[in-house]
């Protein structure tokens, strides 16, 4: 990686005051700002000698794939990769630029620095799914997402575990969707230990997401199907407006959170949409 591309940001020394065990960034999934953001952070603590642990947003059933890629060579590691849950994905988690982080983490863990990384995305077994059931609406998701980061940060003594997850998960907050209040997993996560909850923010740009086509009428179509979901970039409203490069802004919470379901933010600047990075299970864009 770059060193231009292997830097903490400015405000990240506030970060550290916290001493956080998990700091979580909320992303709009289908940047390429958003991971190339978190790689550089990570790289950059990284080589400043600090033991860390990435987690993912993929399903913890291709864990095991994940970690046999993340142990294999340089010249191995990318097919392997697409076997951890990138093949097949037409959204924007599977993106290009979440494949070249990862790529790029996983060279710096081939040169000797101490990265490890986990996926953690809902249950990965049928006794955790069952353990969690009785949690209301989305709750068991959001639990399992917590349980299976905090489990991964148990197998070593990380200074810092860094989780990428779409903004939701990063509320630390309950939220309602009308089928009963659930704990996001950031809020999950707290009771594992100290966390620290920033939200993207960024210009006017694009990211890379997959919705129901425009012209879908369910009186007419009957129940949407896979050939009514449209991926693809899609224009995405301006959630701050600051001239300058990526940082980090804690709240003052002396003064009453700005919003509770955040410790801060993390500004990306203008976003441009990265499509996936193997949208068919042979790996090819068609």
């Amino acid at each position: 990686m770059q060193d231009s591309l292997c830097a903490s940001p400015d405000g990240w020394d506030a970060v550290v005051e916290h001493d956080p065990e998990f700091v979580v960034f909320g992303e709009l999934h289908g940047t390429r700002e958003a991971p190339a953001f978190f790689g550089s952070l990570a790289c950059s603590l990284a080589k400043k000698g600090k033991v860390i642990l990435i987690a993912i947003e993929f399903s913890p059933l291709y864990d095991d794939e994940l970690q046999e890629a993340w142990n294999a060579d340089e010249e191995d590691f990318e097919n392997l990769l697409l076997q951890a849950g990138w093949r097949g994905r037409s959204d924007g988690v599977g993106s290009e630029a979440m494949f070249e982080m990862v790529r790029d983490l996983h060279r710096l863990r081939s040169s000797g620095y101490a990265i490890d990384i986990v996926a953690f995305n809902g249950a990965g077994s049928a006794d955790q799914r069952a353990r969690l059931a009785h949690l209301p609406s989305q709750g068991p998701h959001e639990a399992a997402q917590a349980e299976n980061i905090a489990t991964a940060a148990e197998e070593r003594a990380y200074d810092r575990v860094l989780v990428l997850v779409g903004n939701l998960h990063a509320h630390k907050q309950p939220i309602d969707f009308g089928r009963g209040a659930f704990d996001p997993m950031a809020k999950k996560l707290g009771t594992y230990g100290p966390v620290l909850s920033l939200n993207a923010k960024y210009c006017v740009g694009t990211s890379w997401s997959c919705h129901l086509r425009a012209d879908f009428d369910p009186k007419t179509d009957g129940s949407a199907t896979d050939d009514d979901i449209e991926c693809g970039p899609h224009p995405a409203g301006a959630t701050g407006f600051f001239n300058r490069k990526g940082f980090i802004e804690l709240y003052d919470q002396t003064t009453g959170p700005m919003d509770a379901n955040f410790d801060g933010f993390f500004w990306l600047g203008p976003i441009t949409a990265s499509p996936p990075k193997a949208p068919t299970e042979d790996g090819v864009t068609r």
